[in-house]
């Protein structure tokens, strides 16, 4: 299953870019993050390995992620025009998924993040969900997208949202 979700962010790419990356700022976006944690390497680095926990209500997955592209390797001074790139593969129980996230500038002040998501499944249960809820991980993504809007526009915190 593939799809592509985007959004425009009212910040500027380089802003986006920084807040994304930052690993202090994910619990506050990145509704149900229980932990994200480095295996190996540095957190957001190419080829760093996170063992990554989510809970929602008393669902419980965890899951590794792999950093397979970050362009460029330093968010701070990015020139003018170019496409910020942040790849990851996320492997679980029953699922394999990559997620390639791109900014770009959409004006002065704004950002387009783009998002491709393509998921594959094994197993018999997973592949039932994937079958008969494949609208599901999309809303997932748009949800998430949201509420990182949300957090870099206004300083949403998901952990204190009610809903």
């Amino acid at each position: 299953m593939k799809y592509t979700v985007s959004m425009e962010i009212a910040l500027p790419r380089e802003r986006v870019a920084q807040l994304l990356a930052d690993p202090a700022h994910m619990p506050k976006w990145l509704r149900g993050l229980v932990s994200h944690e480095p295996l190996s390497g540095g957190h957001g680095q190419v080829g760093t390995k996170s063992r990554v926990v989510f809970q929602t209500g008393k669902q419980r997955m965890e899951c590794t992620e792999t950093v397979t592209r970050r362009e460029p390797a330093d968010l701070h001074g990015i020139p003018e025009g170019q496409v910020v790139h942040f790849d990851r593969e996320i492997v679980g129980e029953g699922m394999w998924s990559a997620a390639r996230d791109r900014l770009t500038e959409a004006g002065p002040e704004t950002t387009l993040w783009e998002s491709e998501n393509e998921y594959r499944f094994s197993g018999v249960m997973m592949r039932l969900v994937g079958l008969l809820m494949p609208g599901a991980f999309r809303k997932q993504s748009l949800q998430h997208m949201q509420d990182f809007k949300a957090f870099a526009e206004q300083g949403e915190d998901v952990r204190e949202a009610k809903d």
